[in-house]
């Protein structure tokens, strides 16, 4: 099911859902590219692109031991 994983104390504001289930769906309300610098992503950046460069490995990895 759907996650709520980010909340805004504040203003009792929903601010990050995740859904438990799936590896790449994350939502958010606020902005993490206003934090985010070249050399000094947000995490949520810097962990999508980590995810995004395994699933790249293992599907490299499965085609090559498929030959």
């Amino acid at each position: 099911g759907m996650v709520m994983s980010g909340i805004n104390p504040e203003l009792d504001l929903v601010e990050i859902v995740e859904l438990a289930d799936h590896p790449w769906f994350v939502a958010t309300q606020f902005h993490p590219e206003f934090k985010s610098r070249p050399l000094e992503p947000h995490p949520l950046f810097r962990d999508f692109i980590g995810a995004a460069l395994e699933q790249s490995q293992g599907k490299r990895d499965a085609m090559c031991s498929d030959r």
